[in-house]
């Protein structure tokens, strides 16, 4: 009787002329969240975290734990 229980986060934004910034993995480096002016790559992590689609799709799912 267990229950699969999904989520999903989604973050819009548009992909920067040239790689920014040193933090983070695999598309941080160019990905510019609507609305900021850093990339995730830029970006300290806390300020990241707090858009970022996995905790978007966490706090969707969070009341199930």
């Amino acid at each position: 009787n267990k229950k699969i229980i999904q989520s999903v986060g989604k973050v819009s934004g548009h992909i920067s002329a040239y790689p920014k910034g040193k933090k983070g993995f695999g598309y941080d480096p160019i990905f510019i969240p609507k609305g900021k002016k850093l990339t995730f790559g830029e970006m300290i992590q806390s300020h990241k975290y707090k858009i970022d689609h996995r905790f978007q799709a966490f706090k969707k799912i969070k009341k199930f734990f």
